[in-house]
């Protein structure tokens, strides 16, 4: 069985044995505390269109038991939503329109509920009550009922892991987040959510809700199935770890260069992506994030001929304005838990050489650990 740079849990072979894979790099008592690798990432509101690919759950399959410590995709499904509320709610909730049924008292407003209507004046005996349906603006609407309802979920799972209630960023997060809902309402029915469209002026509602929905469906919609238990019933699921270590880097590589288009990310270069393209005063570089410890040892010449494919291309000689005689360097950040989990401030990106290689560099990270 080869996992990749995979983590999860899932079904193998005939019978139908389930195995869990952790990080590689939980080793000697680390512990690789990946839902900080996501958060890192996600303080940047832009990096959330790119954790799509991040996991795949497997509703289709039958539901495996597992410890709760082994549960990975629960507090990462969580920690990506708040991250993601808290982009929408920095920007101000969405307003629009939507349809609501009022009793109205010696009035009308938009469609009068002739059944209902009739039904109420005669058990109050009040011919002017009015049951009328109409289009209303503002705050309350099914999108920002379903995200309200996902945060109360979550805010009652985080108590149930004691590394996740005592976590204070993860608390700062709801107590940044929960009282932009007050002003909305606390039931919705998930059939009356619509597929949010693509809003340039809100574009967080999507993610934010498909997220809701695969938390919601994770506990079955029932707010009772969050509790604290021995074992856990989870769908077979599968988190892809050289993606959010990418995530990583990248959240990294904008806390250091936030000014804009300093850090380009997934580059698109005669028919290549590239990691990142970094284009500052001080470093104009290709930058590659290879989730692979053993770099901290040795290196590989197949990724350094990737780089360096990459870092001829036109397009990036173009990009970073270089002419056909500069040799644009390279760089490749690989995980090293034996480093503190520090941004990138006071590093220098070349204090690191491949000494066979002209130009090629390689750079350690910390990643968060928990205990």
């Amino acid at each position: 069985v080869e996992t990749s740079y995979f983590i999860g849990v899932d079904w193998i072979g005939y019978e139908r044995q389930a195995i869990f894979v952790q990080p590689k790099l939980n080793q000697g008592g680390f512990q690789t505390d990946f839902l900080r690798m996501l958060s890192t990432a996600l303080r940047h509101p832009d990096v959330a269109e790119h954790t799509k690919d991040l996991f795949v759950i497997r509703f289709d399959q039958p539901a495996i038991d597992i410890f709760p410590e082994h549960d990975l995709l629960t507090p990462l499904l969580a920690v990506q939503f708040l991250s993601t509320v808290r982009a929408i709610v920095k920007r101000g909730l969405k307003k629009s329109y939507y349809r609501v049924e009022r009793r109205l008292n010696g009035r009308v407003k938009g469609k009068i509920r002739q059944s209902s209507s009739i039904r109420q004046q005669l058990l109050d005996s009040n011919a002017l009550h009015m049951h009328c349906s109409f289009d209303e603006f503002g705050l309350d609407s099914p999108e920002n009922r379903l995200l309200k309802k996902a945060l109360a979920f979550v805010q009652r799972y985080l108590p149930t892991v004691q590394y996740l209630h005592a976590a204070p960023w993860l608390q700062e997060l709801l107590r940044y987040t929960l009282p932009a809902f007050e002003q909305v309402s606390d039931v919705t029915g998930m059939a009356t959510v619509p597929h949010p469209k693509n809003n340039v002026f809100y574009p967080e509602y999507s993610e934010a809700i498909r997220l809701a929905r695969l938390l919601l469906q994770r506990f079955g919609y029932h707010l009772s199935n969050v509790r604290k238990t021995d074992m856990l019933h989870t769908p077979p699921f599968w988190i892809d770890m050289s993606k959010l270590f990418e995530l990583y880097v990248l959240g990294l590589l904008k806390d250091r260069f936030p000014g804009p288009r300093q850090v380009l990310y997934h580059y698109t270069a005669s028919g290549n992506e590239l990691d990142f393209v970094l284009h500052t005063p001080e470093y104009q570089m290709v930058v590659d994030a290879k989730y692979k410890p053993r770099y901290a040892h040795g290196f590989s010449n197949d990724d350094i001929r990737q780089v360096s494919g990459y870092a001829r291309s036109k397009y990036v000689y173009r990009q970073l304005g270089k002419t056909e005689h500069d040799v644009i360097d390279c760089l490749i950040v690989y995980p090293d838990n034996s480093l503190p989990a520090e941004g990138l401030e006071e590093r220098d990106l070349k204090s690191e050489r491949i000494g066979a290689y002209v130009g090629m560099y390689k750079m350690g990270v910390g990643v968060p650990g928990r205990e």
